[in-house]
């Protein structure tokens, strides 16, 4: 048995070395994921019932909704996304920074089932689910997101697959963060909010990674292959985009909140651009200061052993600052 097993194969199998560093960055995002490492049960949305009671049935809607929607990709990401690109990249230390993430984005999709869980009944649960799989425009960015992630062959659908990631954490996320910052902003449903203000912190640094691993594996694509996944890139930005004005029409038009959550689509869109270190492609318009005030995540920073908020028990670690995605040991920028 021994003998038959020894040759079997020559593989060598290897193990994470993280005394050695592998480039200026995966040892910091590394830190930073563990630093910000958090829970849903550690959060109490129940505080909110009051007020969840109080809000106009439009809005109770169109919350839910988006939370249902949010919970969509997250599961899409936490399950088919990130597994599939840390499979597909080679250095180990990198492959662990995208397993983690990949167990966070499971833990934003269970959050949202501890807010559901305080604000509806089993019926309205069991509803709302069944929505997001009539939903077209939600099921349309999840099977184009999906296709990326299950179609990586060779170092250019790798790449689009890191881009489509980039994209759903910095761009598609944002119309359903839109409505949960709109309300806390205004001291309405606060204690949810600081759980969507922690996804926040999360997909933040999830979409700089992926994309500095775009960056550096576009480097390495020929001249040919660049411009074929430029092109791909900037046509699946294009669909994605008209497809998340449907959706924003058929949640926010109702409130009268379409158009500027539209003004915060181009924002983010361009953000995600930027993470995958293209210039921006959207005039950006001016965006609601309350949801805008609601994405700065200094906002309400209490230090290291005060409490996060009202609702949540666990000391506080401090929040991102631009300083945190500074890496001067960069060997090159990777542009």
């Amino acid at each position: 048995m021994q003998e038959r097993i020894r040759n079997a194969s020559n593989k060598v199998h290897r193990a994470v070395n993280w005394n050695r560093e592998v480039d200026g960055f995966t040892f910091a995002f590394w830190e930073k994921n563990l630093e910000q490492m958090w829970v849903d049960t550690e959060f109490v949305p129940s505080k909110d019932r009051n007020v969840w009671d109080r809000l106009e049935p439009e809005v109770q809607d169109a919350y839910k909704k988006v939370l249902a929607g949010l919970t969509l990709l997250d599961t899409k990401q936490g399950n088919v996304g990130m597994p599939a690109i840390a499979e597909h990249v080679d250095i180990l230390q990198r492959k662990a920074v995208l397993s983690f993430m990949a167990m966070m984005e499971n833990i934003h999709a269970k959050s949202y089932s501890t807010i559901f869980t305080t604000l509806l009944t089993d019926v309205e649960i069991d509803e709302v689910f069944d929505w997001v799989e009539e939903n077209q425009f939600l099921q349309f960015k999840a099977e184009q997101i999906s296709h990326y992630y299950e179609n990586i062959t060779d170092n250019k659908t790798l790449y689009l697959a890191m881009v489509a990631s980039v994209y759903l954490e910095s761009f598609l996320f944002y119309s359903g963060f839109f409505l949960p910052l709109w309300l806390s902003g205004q001291g309405k449903m606060v204690a949810s909010g600081e759980i969507i203000n922690k996804i926040i912190q999360d997909e933040s640094i999830h979409g700089v990674y992926v994309g500095l691993l775009a960056q550096e594996l576009y480097n390495e694509l020929t001249v040919a292959e660049q411009e074929e996944v430029d092109y791909e890139t900037n046509a699946l930005l294009e669909e994605l985009m008209e497809n998340e004005f449907a959706y924003t029409e058929d949640i926010y038009s109702i409130l009268g909140l379409d158009h500027e959550v539209k003004n915060f689509l181009y924002y983010n869109a361009n953000k995600a651009l930027m993470n995958l270190g293209k210039p921006a492609k959207y005039e950006e318009k001016k965006i609601n200061p309350i949801v805008q005030n609601g994405l700065n995540t200094e906002s309400g920073t209490h230090d290291f052993f005060s409490t996060k908020g009202k609702s949540y028990k666990k000391a506080k670690h401090r929040a991102l600052t631009d300083q945190d995605f500074s890496f001067p040991r960069l060997a090159e920028p990777l542009i």
